[in-house]
């Protein structure tokens, strides 16, 4: 440990000390002011992905599930401190941990599947960012050079951002500052969109309040809003209640997705370690995750849901008009017609709908039953540009494209920073060398990549999107179990395990958790195809193997 870095862990455990001689809010806020990796966490969970999980989660469920993401966040933290814990707990890297304590297999395909993470979701990162730019913050930007320029400027902008992390103990801090500044951004540019919807009297905050309340069975069926709806469809009410419910757990399963992440796991261990942190800071270390990750996560979320649960649940008009102004080339004119030709079709299994004419198709369409049509309008996914769009009547258009275009920013860039400084970690493990230095920053420009993002994601999603999700959903529960068994190890805790009841509550705290992430990733990877190939069902077939064979290994290195 060099002298900066020496000097740095021991200015911060003596403010740890004085802590403990402090009431609550003074031990708040000294933690608040000592927090880091927590914050690295809420900048990476709040990308493209959450803004897209909670958009869609409004329109379809509206403020019934407002309570889903803060439960899946929670597990997640819980998951978390438990890797903390560990981690704190043996000060030695949990990749080299869990490959000789546990399983190399196990070791490796946790590291294997952070990195393809990495890599594949810059890519929409750039492409998100880009398109809050040049869209919502600087039309002039619209065209294939300004494309070009704001794609390569937001790679500057990361590039910087991560040189301070390699710079020492002073780099980290400016580095953490700016996240902090970032994540900050993000929340308060969304409470402002909540904030103008309330002024309006659009925000019905009862409901609000009753949507965290649990109620599982919207698991299984529609919402009431679009229940009622369905109920006029007749006698395709049924194939509309099944297609909703599928629709629901999709999105659901993104929620929890989301939330905490494979890469997520790998980061956490690492960023502590960097810090200089050991078996002083565990009690800090959860509270940081806390202030750094549920707060703002669940507020940033929260807001997305409310905003589009108040203007698109259960609506139709944004959608129509759409339709009927003739944009075909709009996403959700797009989308509202693939739900049409699934309802022509389920009509006559015979149709086929590559052999007709686009008149002939379109008088299909019209000729279904307005209620039919409706449905398939309440369906619709809405991005951020029509949230956004929403809002111009209330705020203005300058405002309303301002708001939006600073938080989906902020969200894509502090993504693309986190993503990168997560590969340093990992590619500094693939070669076991220590993570800092020339080698942290190589594996730190790897993701880099998705500068192309902009230009190619669209048509790389099919090929790329399925399989990285497929293989981090499969590894998010593997990495959980690893934790779960060193937490019960005593040859690698030593005294530090827990026993009695502390040892109980962290075991149903943590098997609660991961039975919840193993639960929603075998139903998302169940019947997932890639192309012909049937991945879901091999991706569920290996995470049973490896669960058994890494549990056995685990239970044999034990008895010896």
């Amino acid at each position: 440990m060099s002298d900066e870095k020496s000097a740095a862990v021991s200015y911060e455990e003596s403010l740890l000390e004085s802590a403990q001689t402090e009431g609550l809010v003074g031990k708040a806020l000294i933690y608040t002011r000592l927090s880091g990796p927590g914050w690295l966490q809420g900048a990476i969970t709040l990308g493209g992905g959450s803004l897209a999980g909670a958009l869609y989660l409004g329109v379809l469920m509206g403020t019934e599930m407002m309570w889903l993401q803060p439960l899946a966040m929670i597990l997640g933290v819980i998951m978390l401190s438990a890797i903390s814990y560990v981690t704190l707990s043996t000060g030695e890297r949990p990749f080299q941990t869990i490959k000789t304590q546990i399983s190399p297999v196990l070791a490796w395909g946790w590291l294997i599947a952070t990195m393809m993470a990495n890599i594949v979701w810059c890519l929409p990162q750039f492409a998100l960012g880009t398109g809050a730019i040049q869209q919502n913050l600087v039309p002039a930007l619209d065209t294939d050079t300004g494309k070009k320029v704001v794609a390569f400027s937001l790679l500057a902008v990361a590039s910087v951002v991560v040189w301070f992390y390699n710079s020492g103990s002073k780099g980290i801090k400016a580095f953490e500052l700016i996240l902090k500044a970032m994540v900050g951004v993000v929340v308060l540019s969304f409470f402002g969109v909540v904030i103008a919807l309330t002024s309006q009297g659009a925000v019905v905050w009862g409901d609000i309040f009753g949507g965290l309340v649990p109620n599982f069975s919207y698991l299984f069926k529609p919402v009431p809003a679009l229940a009622e709806q369905i109920s006029l469809t007749e006698d395709y009410s049924q194939w509309w209640s099944s297609k909703i419910v599928g629709e629901q757990k999709y999105v659901i399963i993104a929620a929890f997705a989301t939330a905490v992440g494979i890469n997520m796991t790998f980061l956490l261990p690492y960023s502590m370690l960097r810090k200089g942190w050991g078996v002083k800071q565990r009690g800090l270390a959860i509270f940081d995750l806390s202030i750094g990750l549920i707060v703002p996560f669940v507020l940033a979320t929260g807001c997305v849901v409310i905003a589009a649960a108040t203007q698109f649940h259960g609506s139709t008009d944004d959608v129509i008009a759409k339709v009927q102004a003739g944009k075909v080339d709009s996403a959700e004119v797009q989308a509202y017609h693939k739900f049409l030709d699934e309802r022509l079709v389920q009509a006559d299994p015979q149709l086929q709908l590559s052999e007709l004419g686009p008149t002939d198709l379109d008088a299909l369409r019209q000729g279904l039953p307005q209620a039919d049509k409706n449905v398939a309008a309440m369906l619709v996914k809405r991005d951020n540009n029509a949230l956004a769009g929403t809002l111009q009547p209330l705020v203005g258009s300058t405002v309303a494209q301002t708001v939006f275009g600073v938080g989906v920013l902020g969200m894509a860039v502090s993504t693309i920073i986190i993503l990168m400084l997560i590969n340093g970690f990992a590619f500094c493990e693939l070669l076991n060398v220590p993570a800092e230095g020339t080698m942290h920053r190589i594996g730190s420009f790897i993701p880099a990549i998705g500068v192309v993002g902009p230009f190619v994601w669209k048509e790389a999603a099919p090929a790329l999107a399925v399989p990285t999700s497929v293989i981090g959903g499969a590894m998010l529960p593997i990495a959980y179990v690893s934790f779960l068994l060193l937490m019960n190890s005593r040859s690698v805790l030593g005294e530090a395990m827990p026993t009695g009841a502390r040892r109980v509550v962290w075991n149903t705290l943590m098997i609660f958790g991961t039975g919840i992430a193993s639960f929603a990733s075998a139903w998302s990877l169940y019947g997932k195809m890639w192309g012909d190939f049937p991945i879901g069902t091999a991706a569920l077939a290996a995470l049973a193997i490896m669960l058994v064979l890494g549990v056995y290994s685990f239970l044999a290195k034990q008895k010896q």
